[in-house]
């Protein structure tokens, strides 16, 4: 990346940062819903049983926090931040200019990854320090996955905008993901609770793999086979959702 792409984003990401400051439900959206999910989910699945998993709840929580943050700090924030700019023509102005297409997806996207990791980083501290969960037994590993779960979560928001028509649906048309992934990709509830062949499909879900590489770098809980299946399964989700904007991604409003 050069200087000029690198400013030309850090341009972007400013003025979306200011947008994001003057949206109060973006705000909400980002800062605190996150924290309430995690409050929320200790508070009514302390009981669950985690025997034989290998596992401990507070570890659990606190890695599916990590998780959580990406789905509703990047990609909820993110699906009606593309679309109302692609509405609102911003997206085809800014493609009359100097700024690639990866250059303008990425800067629109610059302030709620910042403040997403910023979270990941209080939640990390908050884990050893507060919970007992210990530091990242491996460190690369977890911050491999907090990478791949930024790329996957961008390209979702962006491939989710292609079948947006408007702002108002956004928030229907990210449901889908939401819901599975807070349900079925083991956030919260460990997929080593569930029958082999549930637990074999329910990861290759997207988030799953994300949930799965972040666990292991936290808690040591994924041996080597795992990370590799784990990270293909990441990287073949991330490579089609690429592919996917690449092709589809519509800059101009939607008639």
């Amino acid at each position: 990346m050069n200087s000029a792409a690198f400013g030309r984003m850090r341009a972007l990401g400013r003025a979306e940062l200011t947008l994001l400051l003057r949206n109060r439900t973006a705000v909400f959206t980002a800062a605190l819903l996150p924290v309430g999910m995690v409050v929320f989910m200790r508070a009514t699945m302390k009981d669950i049983d985690l025997a034989g998993t290998g596992l401990h709840f507070t570890g659990v929580l606190m890695t599916g926090g990590i998780a959580t943050v990406l789905l509703m700090v990047v990609y909820a924030n993110l699906v009606p931040a593309y679309v109302t700019r692609r509405e609102e023509l911003v997206l085809k102005r800014l493609r009359t200019g100097e700024a690639a297409d990866w250059e303008i997806l990425t800067g629109t996207a610059l302030p709620v990854v910042v403040v997403a990791l910023v979270q990941c980083v209080v939640l990390v501290a908050a884990g050893a320090l507060l919970m007992d969960v210990g530091l990242p037994k491996r460190p690369l590993l977890l911050l491999a996955g907090l990478v791949l779960g930024v790329v996957m979560m961008v390209t979702f928001a962006a491939a989710t905008a292609i079948v947006t028509r408007t702002v108002e649906s956004a928030q229907i048309t990210a449901l889908p993901l939401m819901m599975v992934s807070l349900g079925a990709s083991g956030l919260f509830v460990p997929l080593e609770i569930f029958p082999d062949a549930v637990e074999s499909g329910l990861r290759l879900l997207p988030l799953s793999p994300v949930v799965d590489v972040v666990r292991g770098g936290w808690l040591g809980s994924l041996d080597a086979s795992g990370t590799v299946r784990a990270l293909a399964v990441a990287v073949v989700w991330t490579v089609l959702l690429v592919f996917a904007v690449q092709r589809w991604f519509r800059w101009e409003p939607r008639r």
